[in-house]
Formats: structure tokens, C-alpha cells, sequence
């Protein structure tokens, strides 16, 4: 697998080089670059299958980088330092990062989850996503078992725990089965409309039709699910939903 490295920290791109070159003997280093217009240039000559790519640079930010090129030749695995609305961005729309200072592990685990892909549309389908997401976040990318479903948030009336396992229910009737847990995406959807009412459920607040009061209560939602409010988040939920409507 050719790879470049696009970072304008010269420390953190001979940091990463290292790694990749102890531990990763199928990953071949081609080039690397220090900003926006070095890593276009660098990209359009060597043509990688992979990029490890700062968020963060002088000239501007790896998201500029990929609205300039052609998005559908590569994968890409972010490496940046903390930034809240970027990595935010990101998640939702299921591209590969890493904080600064990179583990190796976690370097791994990115690493096989590209080799395991089998759709490059999936890669720039997810890439797309992204940079809509940066301007606004709107639309969520939940990796199924058939693939990539591209959801707008609009369109989540609630999401469920199931194990390892997170169901979301769409306006449309239709079930996505996503292999993550529901904490992840209470992270991802919070300050979104959306709140986590119970150890199991998270619903949109826009799709609440009745609250029934009781220890806890049940939210009855648009769809008719009932969902529970446990005890311990019912104040909180009655302050939000008071704000929301």
C-alpha cells in the first residue's frame, strides 16, 4: 500500500514515518508533504492509495486539501491534535482519525479497517459527507451490515442499545443495525436536537408526541414506540424538552 504523509510539523511526520516503517511492512512511505499546496502536488504525482493527513496546517486545512483533488482514488486516516468541531465532524461521517501522539495500536486498527473495505465509493461517498459536514453538521454516515447508510439527523426519531449494537429507527419505518455501542453515538448526537433518556434509548426531541409522568415517565413518540425515561435523567430531560419546544 502506497502511502504520503501531510503534516506541516516535520517532527510529526518523522514521528508517524517511524512507526509505519517498524510496525507496518506493507505500508510503503512515497513522499510526504508540509501544507495544502505541497500535499496537492504530492498527491497528483504519486498517486497513494492512503494519506495520513493533518487537519490543522499553515496554508490552510486538510478538508481545502481534499475539496481541491479527486476524492475517489485513496482512503484517508486522519492525525491531528485535538479540535472539537473537526474531529466531530469526522465522526459522523465514519473517516478513520488519530490524536497526536499516535499509538501504534490504534494506528493498527485504522490501518486493518482499510484493508477490510471493499467499496472505494464507500470512501468517497464518506469523504463527500465530510466535507458537506464541516459547514454544517446535518447528515450522519452508520456503518451497517450492508454497508455505509447515509442518514440525515432530520430522519433519526430515536436510536436503542442492543448490546455492542445500536438500533437506529428512521421516519421512514426502516431499522439500521450499527456495530457500536449507543454511548458513542450519545456523544456524537448531543447538542443535536437529540437526548439520551434512559441507559438504552436516545430520542429526537422534534419526534416527541406525549410524555406521560411517572417515576421516570415514557416519552410516546411520532412513530407510536413508547421509550423510557429513567428516574435519574427525568429532571434533566423535563429542563431540555422545556427549552426545545
Amino acid at each position: 500500500m502506497r502511502a504520503v504523509i501531510i503534516d506541516d510539523e516535520k517532527r510529526a511526520r518523522t514521528y508517524l514515518r517511524g512507526i509505519l516503517e517498524d510496525h507496518f511492512k506493507e505500508i510503503s512511505i512515497v513522499g510526504e508533504a508540509d501544507g495544502v499546496s505541497t500535499g496537492k502536488e504530492l498527491i497528483e504525482i504519486n498517486n497513494p492509495d492512503l494519506l495520513f493527513l493533518d487537519v490543522q496546517m499553515q496554508d490552510g486545512t486538510g478538508f481545502d486539501l481534499l475539496s481541491m483533488i479527486n476524492r475517489s482514488k485513496f482512503n484517508v486516516i486522519f492525525v491531528s491534535a485535538y479540535d472539537r468541531f473537526a474531529i466531530t465532524a469526522i465522526k459522523f461521517s465514519a473517516v478513520d482519525y488519530l490524536l497526536k501522539p499516535v499509538e501504534a495500536d490504534d494506528l493498527s486498527l485504522a490501518i486493518e479497517k482499510i484493508k477490510n473495505s471493499k467499496s472505494t465509493d464507500e470512501v468517497q461517498q464518506k469523504l463527500d459527507l465530510l466535507l458537506n459536514n464541516i459547514n454544517k453538521i446535518d447528515k450522519i454516515a452508520l456503518p451497517s451490515l450492508n454497508g455505509i447508510e447515509f442518514v440525515k439527523l432530520e430522519n433519526i426519531v430515536r436510536c436503542e442499545s442492543d448490546n455492542n449494537y445500536t438500533n437506529f429507527y428512521l421516519t421512514s419505518g426502516n431499522k439500521i443495525i450499527v456495530s457500536k455501542t449507543l454511548k458513542e453515538y450519545e456523544d456524537m448526537l448531543n447538542n443535536k436536537g437529540f437526548f439520551r433518556t434512559h441507559k438504552s434509548h436516545i430520542i429526537n426531541l422534534a419526534y416527541i408526541k406525549k410524555y406521560i409522568k411517572g417515576e421516570g415517565g415514557i416519552a410516546i413518540m411520532e412513530d407510536g414506540s413508547e421509550v423510557a425515561v429513567s428516574r435519574r435523567r427525568k429532571e434533566e430531560f423535563m429542563e431540555v424538552l422545556a427549552n426545545f419546544i
